[in-house]
């Protein structure tokens, strides 16, 4: 019987560490944030950024919860009005079973910099 429990103790500890040794890191979602400058629309259906440097266009999801308040701040009469907005955040690829699919990336904004209706001279306008 205590031989059993030996064993039975044995194989468990063993277990645990070959769960622990093959562990993969987790990436530090952090890791990959920036600091990204261009055009940004909100809507009812459409909450799309345009990066002025690459001219590349992606779905924005707002994990702020600043960005869409600040937009609407500016108080437009109509939707999809462009702002130049100036953000931290990061790309991520985007989910293509939803309405993002629309878009192969997704910029996930962290931090709202700046938001204005003043378009500055060079690659946005």
């Amino acid at each position: 019987m205590k031989h059993t429990k030996k064993i039975t103790l044995l194989s468990i500890v063993l277990a645990l560490a070959v769960i622990a040794c093959n562990r993969t890191p987790v990436e530090d979602e952090n890791s990959d944030i920036r600091v990204i400058k261009g055009l940004y629309s909100y809507g009812p259906e459409i909450r799309s950024f345009t990066d002025c440097d690459e001219g590349r266009e992606y779905w924005v999801a707002d994990s702020a919860k600043t960005l869409e308040l600040a937009y609407n701040d500016l108080k437009f009469e109509k939707p999809y009005i462009p702002v130049y907005i100036e953000v931290e955040g990061r790309v991520v690829k985007s989910d293509s079973t939803t309405v993002t699919a629309n878009f192969d990336s997704t910029l996930v904004v962290t931090k709202v910099l700046k938001v204005t209706r003043e378009i500055p001279d060079g690659p946005c306008n």
